[in-house]
């Protein structure tokens, strides 16, 4: 039986338990530093209340410290270490292989066991089986692969190696592959690597041949849209990922309420289509709550990348921001601009008053406006920008919806099997109560039942039954088995309550059950081969104790990282993506003439396109 988990991101702790209570069997969060996301970090005491809310329901608490170390921080990422782990953490997600060399050796004279495994992040950009292997037999137990890459590559990343792999499902891409991307730490000084992303990526540029002549002008030409894997759950999961990740921790709760139910639900389709197959990794039903709907969320339009092998139009380059879903185009505008009319692609378009709208304007860019007062298909606004009939208007925020997110809320509750046997001793009614909780769990208690007898049995048998069949605490209880002889005692709803209640606190006070996943361990190194000898700048090695490590499983040569000494002809970006492709101009796909390099010019800085046909990529590097 393989286990299947659903891997949210949570900004804060608030975030996090929303995810919980929606259906994430594990959530990922920043600790105080070192996460990839240098404005979601969050406190050691959030931390630890997060983990100690989770793991009554098996979930997991993954902590980024995903950004790569210098030298003088690498006592203040052991330490973080260390507190994670006495937070009740279950791992952490790791780039700078000091983090593992650290949980491994201490540091120095210092040593405190490190007994939780360490993830391998996105960041490492883990693409191939070789690589793969190498960062598994340094002792990861789990891989975060590339988001670039097909079915058919994660398959062989599956065949030669035995450690959990987890791959993004849901959200914002990078354009590039993850971790090597350096255009953000050369234009500002701000590391990705770092967590202090420009997002360079959504800027506008204009794209020029070598000549000077402008192909496009004003573009988001590196921007992609956004992933969605939803409808290919059980294709992932028959490559071999365990793990179904998705992105944003800098999202609102909205945002992750709604993909993690959605995802939630995808997931149990699967397990009840396969139920010798699979199962959830965490425990709990999801009651109450909202039909989640991916359209009416943040998202850049949609696509499923790389997944299938081939190339499609992945490029989000007329809107770098969430343009929502289309309602239809302007048919009218009032006089002075005081609303305007629109004419619905379908009749079902409802539009609420404080609904966000946007548009491309004549220049080009997207411009967003709220709808004051929306009565049937006419926007009224007080700040309704300038506008053109014909215009297409999107609908970025649907307030009907986000007010159903915040009313309809999720909760989860671990079911709980309840037996009841009564008998008399001495005079007095005696009820013998187990009760097991789905995650193994077991309370077993006698209780007195006062000295009378119920004048109706079948009756009382239902009051029993009704009362014990309530949720309360997280639990919903179930009566599997009510024995008896010939008669029940007479017990009062509220006495029947209090034993329900009796029973939750008793279930409170037990450890909660874990569902076991496949753990590596962090004994003695065993290195598979590198893939070469010589260790560049794209391996982010930036301190003492990483650059050890890659001297000791076979490099010869290893090269500081970027951040450490811009190197002028690096490579800022190489990616799948390519620009030439995008508009109609490969020379492969398209039997277009060669017009190699191109180039991107923003605000008088320029970048050069270099085309890597043989193996169908694109780099950006400094012109």
């Amino acid at each position: 039986m393989r286990q299947l988990e659903l891997l949210a991101p949570a900004r804060d702790i608030q975030i996090g338990i929303a995810a919980i209570d929606c259906g994430a069997d594990a959530v990922y969060i920043a600790g105080p530093q070192f996460g990839a996301r240098k404005a979601a970090g969050n406190s050691i005491e959030d931390i630890r209340k997060l983990c100690d809310y989770a793991h009554r329901f098996g979930v997991r608490i993954f902590v980024t410290l995903n950004t790569i170390i210098y030298d003088e921080e690498l006592e203040e990422a052991y330490d973080q270490m260390l507190a994670v782990q006495d937070a009740g953490a279950d791992a952490v997600i790791v780039q700078d292989m000091a983090i593992l060399e650290m949980a491994r050796k201490g540091l120095g004279n210092r040593f405190g066991e490190f007994r939780i495994p360490l993830h391998a992040s996105t960041q490492c950009a883990i693409r191939t089986p070789q690589q793969a292997a190498f960062l598994e037999s340094l002792g990861f137990s789990r891989l975060i692969l590339e988001r670039e890459l097909s079915l058919e590559e994660i398959h062989a990343i599956r065949k030669a190696t035995t450690c959990e792999l987890e791959f993004f499902v849901h959200g914002a891409l990078c354009v590039c592959y993850s971790g090597q991307c350096y255009l953000s730490e050369m234009i500002s000084g701000r590391s990705a690597n770092r967590g202090a992303c420009i997002q360079a990526c959504r800027s506008r540029y204009d794209l020029t041949d070598k000549d000077g002549n402008i192909l496009i002008r004003d573009k988001a030409l590196l921007s992609l849209k956004d992933y969605n894997l939803r409808n290919r759950i059980e294709d992932l999961a028959y490559a071999g990922v365990t793990s179904f990740k998705i992105e944003g921790r800098l999202k609102n709760e909205s945002y992750v309420k709604n993909v993690v139910r959605d995802y939630s639900l995808a997931l149990d389709s699967l397990v009840h289509q396969h139920p010798e197959e699979y199962e959830r990794s965490s425990f709990g039903i999801v009651t109450g709550g909202f039909t989640p709907d991916t359209g009416k969320t943040f998202n850049r339009g949609y696509t499923e990348l790389y997944i299938d092998g081939k190339r499609g139009k992945w490029a989000s380059m007329d809107a770098a921001k969430s343009m929502g879903e289309e309602i239809g185009k302007v048919s009218e505008i009032g006089k002075g601009n005081a609303f305007i009319k629109i004419r619905p692609i379908n009749k079902s378009i409802i539009l609420n008053n404080g609904d966000g709208f946007s548009f491309v304007d004549r220049n080009g860019d997207v411009t967003g406006f709220r709808g004051d007062v929306c009565t049937g298909t006419v926007i009224r606004s007080r700040n309704l920008p300038e506008i053109f009939e014909g215009a297409h208007i999107f609908r970025n925020i649907n307030a009907a919806f986000e007010k159903e997110l915040e009313k309809q809320r999720c909760s989860r509750e671990i079911r709980v099997g309840v037996s009841l046997s009564f008998y008399m001793e001495d005079g007095i009614w005696k009820v013998l109560v187990q009760a097991t909780s789905e995650d193994g769990r077991l309370v077993t208690k006698i209780e007195e039942a006062g000295n009378q007898t119920a004048g109706n049995s079948g009756r009382m048998h239902q009051m029993f039954k009704s009362q014990i069949e309530k949720s309360f605490g997280g639990y919903r209880f179930a009566l599997h088995d009510c024995n008896t002889q010939d008669s029940l005692p007479l017990m009062s709803a509220s006495s029947i309550n209090g034993l329900r209640r009796a029973l939750a606190a008793d279930l409170d006070n037990m450890t909660a059950g874990k569902k076991e996943l496949n753990i590596c361990h962090l004994d003695d190194i065993n290195f598979k081969p590198l893939s070469e000898n010589t260790i560049s700048y794209k391996g982010n090695v930036a301190n003492r104790i990483s650059k050890t490590l890659y001297k000791d499983a076979g490099a010869v040569h290893i090269e500081d990282a970027y951040e450490l000494n811009h190197i002028h002809s690096a490579e800022l970006m190489r990616t799948r993506y390519c620009i030439r492709y995008e508009i109609g101009m490969c020379p492969k796909h398209h039997n277009a003439k060669s017009n190699s390099p191109l180039f991107l010019l923003n605000n008088g800085r320029r970048l050069i396109l270099h085309f890597d046909c043989h193996k169908c990529e694109m780099t950006v590097m400094k012109a």
